[in-house]
Protein backbone atom coordinates (compact mmCIF):
# COMPACT_ATOMS: atom_id res chain seq x y z
CA UNK A 1 0.00 0.00 0.00
CA UNK A 2 1.19 3.40 -0.71
CA UNK A 3 1.35 6.38 1.27
CA UNK A 4 -1.12 7.86 -0.22
CA UNK A 5 -3.62 5.08 0.02
CA UNK A 6 -2.59 4.83 3.39
CA UNK A 7 -3.90 8.22 4.28
CA UNK A 8 -6.69 7.42 2.46
CA UNK A 9 -7.76 4.87 4.35
CA UNK A 10 -6.84 6.12 7.44
CA UNK A 11 -9.13 9.35 6.94
CA UNK A 12 -11.93 7.37 5.10
CA UNK A 13 -12.10 3.94 6.95
CA UNK A 14 -9.86 4.41 10.35
CA UNK A 15 -11.06 7.63 11.25
CA UNK A 16 -15.12 7.78 11.93
CA UNK A 17 -14.97 10.81 14.11
CA UNK A 18 -12.37 13.07 16.26
CA UNK A 19 -12.50 10.70 19.13
CA UNK A 20 -10.67 8.10 17.14
CA UNK A 21 -7.46 10.17 17.10
CA UNK A 22 -4.43 9.10 19.17
CA UNK A 23 -2.70 12.62 19.68
CA UNK A 24 -3.83 15.98 19.44
CA UNK A 25 -1.86 16.87 16.74
CA UNK A 26 -5.47 16.93 14.88
CA UNK A 27 -7.30 19.12 16.90
CA UNK A 28 -7.90 23.05 17.46
CA UNK A 29 -6.43 23.64 20.56
CA UNK A 30 -6.43 27.59 19.95
CA UNK A 31 -9.18 30.04 21.65
CA UNK A 32 -11.47 30.61 19.08
CA UNK A 33 -12.38 34.41 18.53
CA UNK A 34 -16.16 35.07 20.06
CA UNK A 35 -17.14 36.09 16.75
CA UNK A 36 -16.32 32.85 14.77
CA UNK A 37 -18.23 30.69 16.94
CA UNK A 38 -21.88 31.42 15.94
CA UNK A 39 -20.68 30.41 12.41
CA UNK A 40 -18.64 27.45 13.59
CA UNK A 41 -21.55 26.23 15.76
CA UNK A 42 -24.39 26.73 13.17
CA UNK A 43 -22.68 24.14 10.62
CA UNK A 44 -24.20 21.01 10.12
CA UNK A 45 -23.54 18.09 12.73
CA UNK A 46 -21.79 15.71 10.39
CA UNK A 47 -19.42 18.19 8.82
CA UNK A 48 -18.10 18.83 12.30
CA UNK A 49 -17.81 15.31 13.51
CA UNK A 50 -15.85 14.88 10.61
CA UNK A 51 -13.26 17.56 11.00
CA UNK A 52 -9.60 16.98 11.72
CA UNK A 53 -7.27 20.06 11.75
CA UNK A 54 -4.75 21.73 13.89
CA UNK A 55 -5.32 25.13 13.67
CA UNK A 56 -7.77 28.11 13.14
CA UNK A 57 -7.06 28.88 9.46
CA UNK A 58 -9.29 32.33 8.65
CA UNK A 59 -7.17 34.71 7.89
CA UNK A 60 -8.95 38.58 7.38
CA UNK A 61 -10.44 40.50 5.01
CA UNK A 62 -11.98 37.94 3.19
CA UNK A 63 -15.92 39.04 1.36
CA UNK A 64 -15.78 38.25 -1.97
CA UNK A 65 -12.42 36.81 -2.60
CA UNK A 66 -11.42 33.22 -4.02
CA UNK A 67 -10.24 30.99 -1.41
CA UNK A 68 -8.48 27.38 -2.11
CA UNK A 69 -8.69 24.66 0.84
CA UNK A 70 -5.99 21.74 0.44
CA UNK A 71 -6.88 18.78 2.20
CA UNK A 72 -10.28 20.52 2.59
CA UNK A 73 -11.82 17.13 4.58
CA UNK A 74 -14.98 17.33 5.37
CA UNK A 75 -15.77 20.65 4.60
CA UNK A 76 -15.32 22.38 7.99
CA UNK A 77 -13.06 25.17 6.92
CA UNK A 78 -14.55 25.37 3.42
CA UNK A 79 -18.53 26.33 4.91
CA UNK A 80 -16.66 28.78 7.88
CA UNK A 81 -14.88 30.58 4.71
CA UNK A 82 -17.91 30.43 2.67
CA UNK A 83 -19.19 32.24 5.06
CA UNK A 84 -16.51 34.99 5.42
CA UNK A 85 -15.89 35.47 1.66
CA UNK A 86 -20.19 36.28 1.49
CA UNK A 87 -22.29 35.52 -1.42
CA UNK A 88 -20.30 37.39 -3.72
CA UNK A 89 -16.79 35.29 -3.11
CA UNK A 90 -16.12 31.72 -3.61
CA UNK A 91 -14.54 28.75 -1.88
CA UNK A 92 -12.67 26.00 -3.26
CA UNK A 93 -11.99 22.91 -1.42
CA UNK A 94 -9.54 19.91 -3.04
CA UNK A 95 -9.42 16.58 -1.23
CA UNK A 96 -8.39 12.82 -2.22
CA UNK A 97 -10.76 11.12 0.03
CA UNK A 98 -13.67 10.40 -1.25
CA UNK A 99 -15.81 9.29 2.12
CA UNK A 100 -14.85 12.96 3.28
CA UNK A 101 -16.12 14.83 -0.29
CA UNK A 102 -19.65 12.66 0.60
CA UNK A 103 -20.07 14.12 3.82
CA UNK A 104 -19.14 17.65 2.60
CA UNK A 105 -20.92 17.30 -0.58
CA UNK A 106 -24.15 16.40 0.54
CA UNK A 107 -23.99 19.31 2.81
CA UNK A 108 -23.78 22.33 0.47
CA UNK A 109 -27.83 23.06 0.39
CA UNK A 110 -27.86 23.30 3.72
CA UNK A 111 -25.29 26.01 4.04
CA UNK A 112 -25.97 28.00 1.37
CA UNK A 113 -29.64 28.01 3.20
CA UNK A 114 -27.64 28.58 6.37
CA UNK A 115 -25.87 31.61 5.23
CA UNK A 116 -28.30 32.89 3.44
CA UNK A 117 -26.92 32.52 0.04
CA UNK A 118 -28.90 32.08 -3.37
CA UNK A 119 -26.82 29.31 -4.09
CA UNK A 120 -23.47 27.91 -2.86
CA UNK A 121 -20.42 29.54 -3.52
CA UNK A 122 -18.62 26.67 -2.62
CA UNK A 123 -17.49 23.30 -4.63
CA UNK A 124 -15.24 20.67 -4.00
CA UNK A 125 -13.03 18.59 -6.09
CA UNK A 126 -11.19 15.14 -5.65
CA UNK A 127 -7.29 15.12 -6.11
CA UNK A 128 -4.25 14.28 -5.00
CA UNK A 129 -2.79 17.96 -3.55
CA UNK A 130 0.77 16.79 -4.49
CA UNK A 131 -0.32 16.94 -7.66
CA UNK A 132 -2.22 20.45 -8.02
CA UNK A 133 -1.00 21.00 -11.75
CA UNK A 134 -3.73 17.98 -12.60
CA UNK A 135 -6.87 19.71 -11.87
CA UNK A 136 -8.07 22.13 -13.84
CA UNK A 137 -7.39 25.18 -11.88
CA UNK A 138 -6.16 28.30 -13.09
CA UNK A 139 -2.98 30.00 -12.44
CA UNK A 140 -2.85 33.29 -10.60
CA UNK A 141 -6.60 32.14 -9.86
CA UNK A 142 -6.99 32.15 -5.95
CA UNK A 143 -6.88 35.31 -3.31
CA UNK A 144 -5.58 32.87 -0.80
CA UNK A 145 -4.72 29.59 -0.48
CA UNK A 146 -5.48 27.81 3.56
CA UNK A 147 -4.99 24.22 4.34
CA UNK A 148 -5.80 22.83 8.02
CA UNK A 149 -3.16 20.21 9.11
CA UNK A 150 -2.14 18.56 5.80
CA UNK A 151 0.59 19.13 4.04
CA UNK A 152 3.11 16.99 6.26
CA UNK A 153 0.65 14.23 5.01
CA UNK A 154 2.28 14.80 1.22
CA UNK A 155 4.95 13.20 -0.28
CA UNK A 156 6.45 16.31 -2.40
CA UNK A 157 6.02 19.29 -0.29
CA UNK A 158 8.24 21.43 -2.06
CA UNK A 159 6.01 20.54 -5.05
CA UNK A 160 2.66 21.46 -3.15
CA UNK A 161 4.34 24.75 -2.18
CA UNK A 162 5.38 25.66 -5.97
CA UNK A 163 1.60 24.44 -7.13
CA UNK A 164 0.76 27.21 -4.23
CA UNK A 165 3.10 29.87 -5.85
CA UNK A 166 1.37 29.48 -9.28
CA UNK A 167 -2.48 29.37 -7.90
CA UNK A 168 -1.82 32.57 -6.29
CA UNK A 169 -2.61 36.01 -7.75
CA UNK A 170 0.16 38.63 -6.98
CA UNK A 171 -0.65 39.81 -3.25
CA UNK A 172 -2.43 36.47 -2.49
CA UNK A 173 -1.33 34.51 0.32
CA UNK A 174 -1.28 31.43 1.73
CA UNK A 175 -2.37 30.51 5.55
CA UNK A 176 -2.23 27.86 7.05
CA UNK A 177 -1.86 25.43 10.07
CA UNK A 178 0.57 22.18 10.08
CA UNK A 179 2.77 20.15 12.48
CA UNK A 180 6.24 20.57 12.47
CA UNK A 181 9.42 18.95 14.42
CA UNK A 182 12.62 20.06 15.98
CA UNK A 183 14.53 17.75 13.75
CA UNK A 184 13.99 15.27 10.92
CA UNK A 185 11.96 12.55 11.01
CA UNK A 186 13.54 9.06 10.93
CA UNK A 187 13.14 6.90 8.10
CA UNK A 188 11.51 3.75 10.18
CA UNK A 189 9.18 6.42 12.05
CA UNK A 190 7.96 7.90 8.07
CA UNK A 191 6.88 4.13 7.05
CA UNK A 192 4.78 4.14 10.41
CA UNK A 193 1.08 4.04 8.90
CA UNK A 194 -0.77 5.30 12.36
CA UNK A 195 2.16 7.82 13.60
CA UNK A 196 1.41 9.51 9.46
CA UNK A 197 -2.12 9.55 9.91
CA UNK A 198 -1.99 10.63 12.74
CA UNK A 199 0.11 13.98 11.38
CA UNK A 200 3.57 13.88 13.05
CA UNK A 201 5.76 11.17 11.30
CA UNK A 202 5.25 13.43 8.16
CA UNK A 203 6.00 16.58 9.70
CA UNK A 204 8.66 19.27 8.50
CA UNK A 205 11.50 19.61 10.22
CA UNK A 206 11.51 23.45 10.83
CA UNK A 207 14.50 25.20 9.21
CA UNK A 208 13.36 22.85 6.17
CA UNK A 209 10.02 24.14 5.90
CA UNK A 210 11.47 27.92 5.59
CA UNK A 211 13.93 26.56 3.27
CA UNK A 212 11.63 25.25 0.99
CA UNK A 213 8.98 28.24 1.47
CA UNK A 214 11.58 30.34 0.18
CA UNK A 215 12.63 27.74 -3.09
CA UNK A 216 9.46 28.27 -3.60
CA UNK A 217 9.09 31.73 -3.80
CA UNK A 218 7.88 32.89 -0.30
CA UNK A 219 11.14 34.74 0.62
CA UNK A 220 10.15 35.75 4.09
CA UNK A 221 7.73 33.52 5.91
CA UNK A 222 5.47 34.91 8.98
CA UNK A 223 4.64 32.76 12.41
CA UNK A 224 1.26 34.09 13.38
CA UNK A 225 0.66 31.30 16.53
CA UNK A 226 2.16 27.76 17.62
CA UNK A 227 1.61 25.78 20.25
CA UNK A 228 3.46 22.31 21.20
CA UNK A 229 1.64 18.87 20.59
CA UNK A 230 1.51 16.37 22.89
CA UNK A 231 0.84 12.23 22.43
CA UNK A 232 -0.83 10.36 25.12
CA UNK A 233 -0.67 7.46 23.48
CA UNK A 234 2.06 5.40 25.52
CA UNK A 235 3.17 3.21 22.40
CA UNK A 236 2.98 6.12 20.19
CA UNK A 237 5.29 8.05 22.61
CA UNK A 238 7.77 5.46 23.47
CA UNK A 239 7.99 5.26 19.44
CA UNK A 240 8.76 9.08 18.77
CA UNK A 241 10.66 9.32 21.83
CA UNK A 242 12.83 12.74 22.32
CA UNK A 243 11.34 14.41 18.83
CA UNK A 244 9.63 17.71 19.71
CA UNK A 245 6.03 18.60 17.77
CA UNK A 246 4.43 21.61 17.55
CA UNK A 247 1.14 23.17 15.58
CA UNK A 248 2.28 26.38 13.91
CA UNK A 249 0.55 28.97 11.35
CA UNK A 250 2.01 30.21 9.06
CA UNK A 251 1.52 33.14 6.51
CA UNK A 252 3.18 32.93 3.21
CA UNK A 253 2.72 36.57 0.81
CA UNK A 254 3.09 36.19 -2.90
CA UNK A 255 5.02 39.12 -3.04
CA UNK A 256 8.15 39.32 -5.85
CA UNK A 257 9.67 41.75 -4.33
CA UNK A 258 10.50 40.70 -0.71
CA UNK A 259 13.92 40.24 0.29
CA UNK A 260 15.65 37.42 2.48
CA UNK A 261 15.72 39.92 5.43
CA UNK A 262 13.94 42.64 7.19
CA UNK A 263 15.60 45.84 5.95
CA UNK A 264 15.18 49.06 7.31
CA UNK A 265 13.76 51.80 5.22
CA UNK A 266 12.89 54.05 7.82
CA UNK A 267 9.03 53.22 7.17
CA UNK A 268 5.80 53.38 9.26
CA UNK A 269 2.47 52.26 8.88
CA UNK A 270 -0.70 53.78 11.01
CA UNK A 271 -3.22 51.33 11.60
CA UNK A 272 -7.15 52.49 10.74
CA UNK A 273 -8.93 50.29 12.92
CA UNK A 274 -10.98 49.06 10.02
CA UNK A 275 -10.68 45.68 9.25
CA UNK A 276 -13.59 43.41 10.24
CA UNK A 277 -13.56 42.39 13.48
CA UNK A 278 -9.85 43.85 14.88
CA UNK A 279 -11.29 47.20 15.52
CA UNK A 280 -8.92 47.86 17.87
CA UNK A 281 -5.41 46.27 16.72
CA UNK A 282 -4.90 44.04 13.67
CA UNK A 283 -1.63 41.23 14.36
CA UNK A 284 -0.03 40.84 10.44
CA UNK A 285 2.11 38.00 12.78
CA UNK A 286 3.21 36.95 16.15
CA UNK A 287 5.84 39.88 16.27
CA UNK A 288 3.92 42.80 14.67
CA UNK A 289 0.90 44.12 16.78
CA UNK A 290 -0.83 47.12 15.25
CA UNK A 291 -2.69 49.10 17.69
CA UNK A 292 -5.11 50.97 16.30
CA UNK A 293 -4.07 55.39 15.00
CA UNK A 294 -0.48 54.35 16.74
CA UNK A 295 2.16 54.72 14.17
CA UNK A 296 4.29 51.98 13.70
CA UNK A 297 7.64 51.33 12.50
CA UNK A 298 7.78 48.28 10.12
CA UNK A 299 10.56 46.72 7.73
CA UNK A 300 10.18 46.82 4.17
CA UNK A 301 9.03 42.96 4.02
CA UNK A 302 6.30 44.19 6.40
CA UNK A 303 5.69 47.32 4.18
CA UNK A 304 4.95 45.26 1.56
CA UNK A 305 2.50 42.72 2.98
CA UNK A 306 0.44 45.74 4.03
CA UNK A 307 0.85 47.96 1.07
CA UNK A 308 0.74 45.43 -1.76
CA UNK A 309 -2.27 43.22 -0.85
CA UNK A 310 -5.74 43.50 0.44
CA UNK A 311 -4.70 45.05 3.41
CA UNK A 312 -3.71 48.09 1.89
CA UNK A 313 -6.74 50.45 2.43
CA UNK A 314 -6.42 49.71 6.17
CA UNK A 315 -3.65 51.87 6.67
CA UNK A 316 -1.68 55.00 6.63
CA UNK A 317 2.05 54.28 5.16
CA UNK A 318 4.93 56.67 5.72
CA UNK A 319 8.38 56.82 3.90
CA UNK A 320 9.23 55.08 1.12
CA UNK A 321 12.16 53.13 -0.44
CA UNK A 322 14.07 55.90 -1.17
CA UNK A 323 17.23 55.40 1.71
CA UNK A 324 18.52 51.67 3.05
CA UNK A 325 19.26 52.33 7.03
CA UNK A 326 20.77 48.52 6.73
CA UNK A 327 18.87 45.44 9.08
CA UNK A 328 15.97 46.55 10.62
CA UNK A 329 16.34 46.92 14.45
CA UNK A 330 15.28 43.82 16.21
CA UNK A 331 15.22 41.32 13.08
CA UNK A 332 18.95 40.51 13.31
CA UNK A 333 22.66 41.46 13.66
CA UNK A 334 23.31 44.96 12.27
CA UNK A 335 26.83 44.19 11.10
CA UNK A 336 28.01 40.63 11.12
CA UNK A 337 31.31 41.68 11.69
CA UNK A 338 33.53 41.52 14.85
CA UNK A 339 34.43 44.85 16.47
CA UNK A 340 38.09 43.54 16.35
CA UNK A 341 38.17 43.92 12.84
CA UNK A 342 41.43 45.89 11.51
CA UNK A 343 40.58 48.71 9.29
CA UNK A 344 42.47 47.47 6.55
CA UNK A 345 39.90 44.32 6.78
CA UNK A 346 43.17 42.45 7.96
CA UNK A 347 43.20 38.98 10.47
CA UNK A 348 42.07 36.04 11.33
CA UNK A 349 39.62 34.80 8.20
CA UNK A 350 38.00 32.15 11.05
Amino acid sequence: MTVHEQVKDYYGNVLGGTDDLKTSACCTADEMPGWLKPIVSSLHDEVLARYYGCGLVAPEQLPGLSVLDLGSGSGRDCYVLSALVGEKGHVTGVDMTAEQLAVARRHEDYHARTFGHGRSNVQFLEGNIDALEQLALDDGSFDVVISNCVINLCQDKAGVLRNVWRLLRDGGEMYFSDVYADRRIPADLRDDPVLYGECLSGALYWNDFLRLARAAGFADPRLVSSRPLTVDNEALADRIGHIGFWSATYRLFKLPALESACEDYGQAVVYRGTIEHCPRAFALDGHHYMETGKVFPVCGNTWMMLHDTRFREHFEFIGDFDTHYGIFEGCGTPVPFADTAAPDGSGSCC
